[in-house]
């Protein structure tokens, strides 16, 4: 009983927590498998954003249980952000489910299954699902192993956890808690190793990327501790490239925004989550800012570099959102430009202040505005796209495509494209001319005068 399947729903922070867990594992001597059919040990990491996610999960589960009637000592874990959030009440559904662990406890999932496996090989039943959904301080420094493939040229690195915002429709500070910082030193220290390891890029990860280490931290001649933290990485050898996620736009004041033109690998993408274009809406949802002052930020990014990427979280039908206000939605979205949306109809979740706010708004109109909003964004990206054939640009190359018979990398605006090249290539920064694009997709071929030896 030690070979592990990880299954990993919602945000790039889960799949980061799925990776630690899967490294932590190995080190204990597990194996990870990559289908589930393979497997001894199934850990689902869950998300708690939207209903449909948690519902998505619990139907996994519950197939996934029927292994143990014909397998008992088959071992099935849900881990994150659902079994912080339901706890002890899952097992209303999924009675036969062996672990639960919360977020802060995913340093604990292997020595959860050594107990298992220890009570199996004595021959005692399993017996009472094992329940961690405590919190525990410090929790934030424990995601800090990595689980790299052959030639992995990026990496996700967690700098903070939490959330102090409490925005009305989101349960994420009951699911991951308040905020927490992790030691730049030891953040920088993992940046380095990654990089000696053979990694280019970096993407830090935090719930408020930004207020990473507010209360921690000097703010140093004006300069945010995200921002030291940014230049720390920055100055890293083997670093070719950094991105971050998820910020808040009240994150993003001038050092941030000069950052942009001063720290050339910092790359020219910035995902700046709106959520609305109302400002009644944007109070009702209790975010700290309004159309004009997101509009502001869009544009001193866009004075800095002038080709900056720009992508968004928008919520279509919160409570009381009317015509009027979905309009001035739908025109903030149009003037800002987005290249990429992640576009969501407003879901109900228990214990968020919206849950039980009037006027919610029906399914139907929901659909219509979300509808609307992604035909905006598909022209918009496929304008944006169409600029960029005829051009040449730096792509970071990532490895082998889904068909296996072409390559797959990102420009610095985090556009997917896909070339012909040479495995050798793998890890470099290679020159590529653009011939066709889709709404999502760029396709080029490497200037080759200019592809680096990398013999």
């Amino acid at each position: 009983m030690n070979r592990v399947y990880i299954k990993t729903y919602g945000c790039q922070m889960n799949e980061r927590d799925s990776e630690a867990v899967a490294a932590m594992l190995r080190a204990r001597g597990y194996r990870i498998v990559g289908a589930e059919d393979d497997c001894d040990i199934m850990l689902l990491n869950t998300c708690s954003v939207r209903d449909a996610a948690e519902q998505k999960a619990i139907g996994k589960a519950g197939n996934v249980q029927q292994r143990k009637k014909k397998n008992p000592d088959f071992v099935l874990g849900i881990l994150g952000c659902m079994a912080q959030n339901r706890g002890m009440a899952l097992l209303d559904q999924l009675p036969d489910v062996d672990l639960i662990v919360g977020t802060q406890k995913f340093h604990q999932v292997p020595d959860y299954l050594d107990n298992l496996r220890a009570a199996r090989d004595a021959g005692v039943p399993l017996g009472e699902t094992i329940v961690d959904i405590g919190e525990e301080p410090g929790s934030q420094n424990t995601i800090r192993d990595h689980e790299l493939t052959e030639k992995q040229v990026n990496a996700f690195v967690s700098i903070q956890q939490g959330c102090n915002m409490d925005c009305a429709f989101c349960i994420v500070p009951k699911t991951r808690g308040d905020e927490r910082s992790r030691p730049m030193d030891e953040i920088v220290a993992e940046c380095r190793t990654l990089a000696e390891k053979g990694v280019k890029e970096i993407t830090l990860l935090g719930q408020i990327v930004t207020s990473y280490g507010r209360r921690d931290y000097a703010h140093t001649g004006g300069v945010t501790p995200f921002v030291q933290l940014l230049d720390r990485v920055h100055a890293i050898a083997g670093i070719e490239r950094i991105r971050f996620t998820s910020p808040h736009p009240r994150g993003f004041k001038q050092d941030l925004v000069e950052a942009y033109g001063r720290l050339p690998k910092l790359c020219g993408y910035v995902h700046l989550p709106m959520q609305s274009g109302s400002n009644r809406i944007l109070k009702a949802m209790n975010r700290p800012y309004t159309r004009e002052r997101y509009q502001e930020i869009v544009d001193a990014l866009r004075v800095v570099r002038s080709d900056m990427y720009f992508s968004t979280d928008v919520i279509v039908g919160f409570p009381g959102e009317t015509d009027e206000d979905f309009a001035e939605t739908r025109a903030l979205f149009e003037v800002c430009n987005y290249d990429m949306a992640y576009i969501f109809k407003y879901s109900i979740r228990t214990g968020t202040p919206a849950a039980t706010m009037e006027g919610q708004v029906s399914e139907e109109m929901k659909e219509a505005r979300n509808q609307a909003l992604l035909a905006v964004l598909s022209a918009n990206s496929e304008r944006r796209n169409a600029t960029l054939v005829g051009t040449v640009e730096e792509v970071l190359v990532e490895g082998p495509d889904k068909t296996g018979r072409k390559f797959t990398g990102r420009t610095r605006g985090n556009r997917v494209c896909i070339f012909d090249a040479d495995p050798r290539l793998i890890g470099t920064l290679v020159p590529l001319h653009i011939t066709r694009a889709s709404v999502s997709t760029l396709y080029g071929e490497l200037v080759l005068s200019e592809v680096p030896n990398n013999k």
